[in-house]
Parts: structure tokens; C-alpha cells; sequence
């Protein structure tokens, strides 16, 4: 069945505020293998000039994703969850995470589109943090897998 179109532009509310740990984000750099510094050393992040570490690019992915499933929950929108792939995933920042944040996901549909037969949906997450400043924009792609045929 195909994903309803007038859903596009849709936003969904902000989610509840996430508080940035060091601990969260070193524990996510050891995960993803990137020894810099600036990531647990609170010296060196300040070296570079930050107020403390901060967090790898892809950190937000966790939390972005975790709002997107606003979207995915949304009965009226229809999409089958059995049949989703994640297509895509990319970031803008305006600055870098850093310990400490407060950061809320306001969720947006910008895309459905059909193609092979599969659905298609861009969700954008604009993510900002406690004084309502914009931190980063990530886009996620899902793919609605086509039913098989019998």
C-alpha cells in the first residue's frame, strides 16, 4: 500500500530533552574505533576550543533515529515496519555535540516517494539544544520494502 503523500511536510512534536554525557560519548567512540581525543580528554577538546569533549559526527544518529520512530509509529502515515531498510543516513552541523547538551529532535517528513516498487521516505531531524539553538540537521532515509508476490 502505497505511503500517504500528505503526510509530506508533516512535523511531529520535539522529543523529550537528551542530556549529553562524557561517559555516552566516550563510550560511543570506543564502539565506533575513532581514538581522537577531543571525544574523552576534556583537555584536549578544550585545546581545539571547545567548552568540553565532544561527540563524534554519527552520535546523534542514536537519538535522531530513536525521534524518527514518531513517523514509523504513525498508524494514519501506513507504513509496514516489517518491510523497512535503512537506505541513507547524513548529518549538517552547525556546531559540534558536546557534553553536557540538552538536545531535543523535532521530526519532519520531507520526502515519499514509490521507486521499484518500494516506498521511500526522507525524515529530517532538526535537532537543537537547550537554549533553542540549532546543533545539526540529520536526514534519514528508510526504504518500505515492495511485498513479495505470491
Amino acid at each position: 500500500m502505497a505511503l500517504d503523500q500528505s503526510f509530506v511536510g508533516r512535523s511531529y512534536p520535539p522529543t523529550e530533552p537528551y542530556e549529553v554525557g562524557r561517559e555516552k560519548i566516550r563510550e560511543f567512540a570506543e564502539a565506533v574505533g575513532d581514538a581522537n581525543p577531543a571525544y574523552t580528554d576534556a583537555e584536549a577538546a578544550k585545546a581545539l576550543g571547545h567548552p568540553d569533549v565532544i561527540a563524534p559526527p554519527t552520535f546523534v544518529f542514536a537519538i535522531t533515529f530513536k525521534a524518527a520512530g514518531q513517523v514509523v509509529a504513525d498508524p494514519q502515515l501506513g507504513l509496514d515496519y516489517s518491510r523497512v531498510v535503512h537506505g541513507d543516513q547524513k548529518f549538517a552541523y552547525d556546531r559540534p555535540v558536546r557534553a553536557g547538551d540538552r538536545l531535543t529532535v523535532t521530526s519532519t517528513i520531507e520526502k515519499i516517494r514509490s521507486m521499484a516498487g518500494n516506498e521511500v521516505l526522507d525524515i529530517r531531524g532538526d535537532v537543537h539544544d537547550q537554549d533553542g539553538e540549532h546543533v545539526v540537521t540529520a536526514w534519514t532515509k528508510l526504504v518500505a520494502r515492495a511485498a513479495e508476490e505470491a
